[in-house]
């Protein structure tokens, strides 16, 4: 099996994305303290090994690069627009309730933070490849503030 790891890079939290891309699923998602995201990593690395970090060039990337060195090869992607673009998968992946359906998506906000989603489009957007992310909308987030 082969295991990546993408990041959405932040100066105060970050969105951490495992999948294994034979199967084209994410087997998990979060969104973390920029603190606690090298223990989450290891954490992870612990129990899945993964080949493979896909890190986003935008905000505080130089930074995520040298923290990361070591762990595991580090491809940097392009993550302009993800962001904005995260709000749109996030609809795709749990589309909206009944009542809200006939909204422009453009015009509903997710309730909870997309940074972990904008970690899967980077990701997409670099392998050409849709992933699925089976389970809940209410994936973790671990924020330590």
């Amino acid at each position: 099996m082969s295991r990546v790891l993408a990041i959405d890079p932040g100066r105060k939290k970050c969105g951490l994305l495992l999948v294994e891309l034979h199967a084209g699923i994410v087997l998990d998602g979060r969104v973390v303290d920029q603190s606690i995201v090298i223990d989450c990593i290891k954490c992870w690395r612990s129990k899945e090994y993964f080949d493979r970090i896909y890190l986003g060039n935008g905000t505080s990337s130089s930074f995520w690069q040298k923290k990361l060195r070591g762990i595991a090869p580090i491809t940097v992607v392009e993550e302009k627009g993800t962001t904005l673009r995260a709000r749109y998968r996030y609809w795709e992946l749990w589309p909206p309730g009944i009542w809200l359906r006939w909204l422009p998506r453009g015009l509903i906000h997710p309730a909870t933070n997309l940074d972990a989603v904008a970690a899967l489009v980077l990701l997409e957007d670099h392998l050409h490849k849709k992933f699925q992310w089976p389970g809940s909308r209410d994936f973790k987030i671990w924020l330590e503030l």
